[in-house]
């Protein structure tokens, strides 16, 4: 018999308990970097997720879009002005946002999950009015900041067995307002507003790492805080710990910030023993015993 069959076969049976875990859980994964620009990844990553809503997982995508929008505003002639590493968006650039995010980002993602046998839906933080926002730094100009979630349509699509894509594009307060809300933030959003069971921060890194260069597997937010405070966690990860740490404050049971590039990374991190990435939580294993 084939031992990369009988390997298979041994590491589904390991899994049992994982699946049972997770089985009717929510997961929210943010989606982005190099692998939403590789069809053979997108296909992987589509795949992934179909899978997890095959074995009772709720998953929720959540996407960016940056080299898309920069690629946009570069053929529409509108220059990208960054401030404090954040892009500022005046009107002209919120409209290509919108444009490329709801429109043909949202729509790929969408496809590539219908590609691999699942179903999916993609939308917008407008629709429903999911994600209300105010602006997060008047200097930045439509960059939202979510102050309002109403989620009960993503609910709606769970119960119907659908996928959520959802475009970090928001409303606000004022009439035709729209803002452009960073992908994690906005992930973050939708977990904490869902009381999510994992929000899954996928990058283009191994994970956070400590003063050492090594990889940190598994944090509680007090550690997280230290290490942003002594300039260990810095950078583009600031942000990602910032957004993981207010998901846990509204109630999300873990986050976990993984590698993106890793093939299966979503399936290493919920179904194996060894899981992917830097998990934060408070006190709660990997794995509850299961209530009889």
């Amino acid at each position: 018999m084939n031992r990369d069959w009988i390997a298979t076969a041994r590491t589904l049976s390991e899994a049992l308990p994982y699946l049972q875990r997770y089985a009717g859980s929510i997961v929210v994964v943010k989606f982005g970097g190099n692998a939403m620009g590789d069809e053979e990844a997108m296909a992987d990553f589509a795949r992934d997720v179909v899978l997890m809503r095959q074995v009772g997982v709720n998953p929720v995508v959540v996407h960016g879009g940056g080299p898309m929008i920069n690629d946009l505003l570069g053929k529409l002639g509108i220059e990208s002005k960054f401030l404090r590493g954040k892009r500022v968006t005046d009107k002209a650039t919120v409209e290509v946002v919108e444009m490329v995010l709801t429109g043909l980002v949202n729509k790929r993602i969408v496809q590539a999950i219908m590609d691999e046998g699942g179903r999916a839906v993609g939308l917008s933080g407008k629709d429903d009015d999911m994600m209300v926002c105010v602006a997060d730094d008047p200097d930045l100009g439509f960059v939202g900041k979510p102050v309002e979630m109403n989620v009960q349509v993503l609910r709606d699509l769970f119960a119907a067995g659908i996928i959520p894509v959802v475009a970090p594009v928001a409303t606000g307060m004022g009439p035709n307002e729209t803002f452009n809300v960073n992908g994690d933030t906005a992930a973050g959003a939708i977990a904490g507003a869902l009381q999510a069971d994992r929000l899954l921060l996928l990058t283009d890194v191994s994970g956070v790492k400590n003063a050492a260069g090594e990889i940190v597997t598994a944090m509680t937010p007090g550690e997280v805080e230290e290490m942003i405070e002594s300039g260990v966690i810095a950078g583009g990860m600031i942000p990602k710990a910032e957004t993981a740490l207010k998901a846990l404050e509204e109630g999300v049971r873990a986050v976990v910030i993984l590698d993106g590039r890793v093939p299966n990374a979503c399936l290493l991190e919920l179904f194996t023993e060894h899981g992917a990435g830097s998990l934060i939580r408070s006190t709660e294993p990997r794995v509850k015993p299961r209530v009889k």
